[in-house]
């Protein structure tokens, strides 16, 4: 795959400056490389057919403007993995955890670990912002896009915020979804096609129809990733099952749950919420909460609404026939998975 392509060889090349500085940064650089692997990509394929929706050609420039997104997306995959205490992350240790062998001379090792996995954040961020400024594209193609960039990483920034700030509070849909939007759905979909759009010229219409596609459709993306996070294979998945529950998180799934729930069914579930020593015996007593209130399957009726609707706002489009089949598999790809 073409963006994998760049992304490997971007990397690889930074993580060697990076490890040249002295030899003890060679865990760190593996690290850094390690952050973009694997993954599904959709960033960066939102991007493209961002452009490519505003009638644009294919375009190697594009393609490199597009892997940035996917930067992006690893810088804030390390940081929420830091920030939730995660130990796994598409089947392998986590950066914070991968780094307590680092240092395990430090005197807290953990801590130390945790500080170079939030640098190795902080550097894939800076390493989206070169990878874009150096795509190839045209100096007034990149000036007409960077305003986004500031909004990106606000509204990520925002949603990481509001999700720290409800963690442990009495469970609401409302305040769940507006972290789903602000955290993963804005950056995920929504972003990103603008971003191409802005790199073609897209004039106001496209945009708007962009944000009424790529709003709904990146928050059917985050709660699918909430139904799979607990009842999900982690085989598959690459994580454990327990996270959300132990660190007694936000997601709409637990908000519908609470929201229907009688007094003995919330008493169980505050008995299980956040606790750390949460056994798999715990774990399928909140599924098993779950599965009698029907929350899953009115998270699953959430998810088909948030793809009609982004179905129908692509549909309302003029846009390239390949870019109309392409978004379409897009969305379809994002509502239906298994990790």
């Amino acid at each position: 795959m073409r963006v994998d392509e760049v992304l490997h060889r971007f990397v690889a090349d930074e993580a060697d400056l990076l490890a040249a500085v002295d030899p003890a940064l060679g865990p760190v650089a593996g690290e850094v490389e390690a952050s973009v692997a694997v993954g599904k990509r959709l960033r960066a394929a939102f991007c493209y057919w961002g452009w490519r929706a505003a009638g644009q050609p294919d375009s190697d420039a594009l393609v490199r403007a597009a892997a940035s997104m996917e930067l992006v997306h690893a810088a804030a995959v390390v940081h929420d993995d830091l920030i939730d205490d995660s130990p796994l992350r598409h089947g392998r240790p986590t950066a914070h955890t991968a780094l307590r062998e680092t240092v395990r001379q430090h005197p807290r090792p953990v801590d130390a670990a945790r500080s170079l996995a939030m640098l190795v954040g902080d550097l894939l961020v800076s390493l989206a912002g070169q990878l874009f400024a150096t795509s190839g594209l045209p100096a007034a193609y990149l000036g007409r896009a960077r305003p986004l960039w500031a909004a990106l990483a606000r509204d990520l920034i925002a949603g990481e915020c509001l999700e720290i700030l409800h963690t442990g509070a009495a469970p609401d849909t409302t305040a769940s979804l507006k972290v789903v939007r602000y955290k993963t759905a804005k950056y995920t979909v929504e972003q990103p096609l603008l971003i191409g759009g802005l790199l073609a010229g897209a004039g106001d219409r496209l945009r708007a129809g962009y944000s009424a596609y790529g709003l709904p459709l990146g928050e059917a993306f985050q709660l699918r990733d909430d139904l799979l996070g607990l009842f999900g294979d982690a085989r598959h998945t690459g994580k454990a099952n327990a996270d959300d529950v132990r660190g007694h998180r936000p997601t709409a799934l637990l908000a519908e749950t609470w929201r229907v729930a009688d007094r003995p069914e919330r008493e169980r579930l505050r008995a299980l919420l956040g606790r750390p020593d949460l056994d798999e015996e715990g774990l399928e007593s909140v599924r098993a909460v779950m599965r009698r209130l029907k929350a899953p399957e009115r998270v699953e009726s959430m998810i088909a609404a948030r793809v009609e609707e982004a179905l129908g706002a692509l549909d309302e489009l003029a846009v390239p026939a390949p870019a109309t089949r392409a978004l379409t598999a897009l969305a379809r790809a994002v509502a239906v998975r298994a990790s």
